[in-house]
């Protein structure tokens, strides 16, 4: 199997458009091309997880965080990071991230974390806008049916939990061929007028050249007609943070101490108490604090997040409970995401999960 196959497999859970404007989601380092031997998942690359990957015959390490945030002028060795990338060019290594791409997508870091605290009901926080288009292609209406199975199968007509949802006018649409024409209907020369149904369905910005593939490929015209408009809406299946509830309310304190257990920290900061019982919350991995208003305007009761400001703590007030775990410990489950998702659709491949600690920060 290739190893851009493997690749096509993260890519279709969490599509690289899906990721944040600074971030360098994607492949970082290497051949895809060549026959995948064996993955290797990590949180960061390190020198150490490099070295782990060669000892076990892994040609392919796959990151949540991107080794490579910015441009390189030159090659020397002389960081931790040029010293990766030299080391993994010389083992023909591949190195492959998928960093704000997860994290916004549905099921991916932040629903896990949801999961694993138990929250029922998990949406997204802040979801994802400008993200959506309309597409109204016109069809003569014997070959409605197969242009619109052809855009559902392309990813077009989802929303929410509902798939093949379209909307469907009946009209005529006239025109005339021109010369070096075939018309498929009418005749050269003459104004022509056909039944033809007008097709609306919504599609995630990402998926337009899919769609549009399709609806040239279905379509029994030359020159089909179609338009695709942008649209405002939000769009509920990707974005930042995810709130969910818990089965029953809990105590501040006591589930506090159940946080710390699930993710076996050794410290766990967080805001003063505010005596209210927890039962909506709101929670994002890693640098999550952009969120705090987010989180207080829903009405959560609590805020889960990696890393705070120290103002963060004044400014929530008594509005909502501020907890902290620490970067690390909210993102270092992505490892099992990774396996889910590559196992489903490729099972009985060699994967491996790094035993490297690769968090720099220390507690003594």
């Amino acid at each position: 199997m290739k190893i851009t196959q493997i690749l096509g497999v993260i890519e279709e859970f969490a599509p690289l458009p899906l990721q944040d404007g600074f971030d360098n989601s994607g492949l970082q380092v290497g051949d895809i091309s060549q026959p995948a031997r064996g993955i290797l998942l990590c949180l960061d690359v390190t020198e150490e997880v490099v070295d782990e990957a060669i000892e076990l015959g892994c040609n392919v390490i796959i990151s949540h965080h991107p080794l490579l945030f910015h441009p390189l002028k030159n090659l020397t060795g002389k960081t931790y990071i040029e010293r990766c990338i030299i080391k993994a060019c010389k083992h023909d290594l591949v190195i492959y991230s998928a960093h704000t791409n997860l994290d916004n997508t549905k099921r991916g870091v932040n629903y896990y974390l949801a999961e694993k605290i138990g929250l029922q009901n998990i949406r997204i926080l802040k979801p994802k806008t400008d993200s959506l288009l309309k597409l109204a292609a016109f069809v003569p209406t014997d070959y409605a049916d197969t242009v619109r199975t052809a855009l559902f199968h392309a990813g077009a007509g989802h929303i929410g939990n509902y798939d093949a949802c379209s909307y469907n006018l009946a009209g005529q649409g006239t025109f005339r061929a021109g010369e070096n024409t075939n018309p498929f209907v009418g005749n050269q020369g003459e104004i022509h007028t056909e039944e033809e149904i007008k097709i609306e369905v919504i599609l995630p910005s990402h998926k337009k050249t899919a769609v549009t593939r399709a609806l040239l490929m279905t379509h029994p015209y030359e020159e089909p007609a179609y338009d695709f408009y942008p649209i405002l809406n939000e769009w509920n299946e990707a974005g930042s943070g995810v709130v969910g509830e818990l089965p029953a309310e809990e105590d501040e304190e006591s589930f506090l101490q159940r946080i710390k257990s699930i993710f076996q920290l050794k410290s766990l900061k967080h805001s003063p108490l505010t005596g209210k019982t927890i039962r909506e919350v709101a929670l994002c991995g890693g640098s999550g604090a952009f969120l705090i208003k987010e989180a207080i305007a829903y009405g959560a009761d609590i805020f889960i997040t990696g890393e705070a400001k120290y103002n963060d703590y004044y400014d929530v007030e008594n509005k909502i409970l501020l907890a902290v775990l620490g970067h690390y410990e909210t993102e270092q489950h992505t490892k099992e995401i990774f396996f889910d998702i590559i196992s489903k659709k490729i099972p009985n491949f060699a994967i491996h999960f790094s035993n490297v600690n690769t968090n720099p920060v220390n507690y003594i």
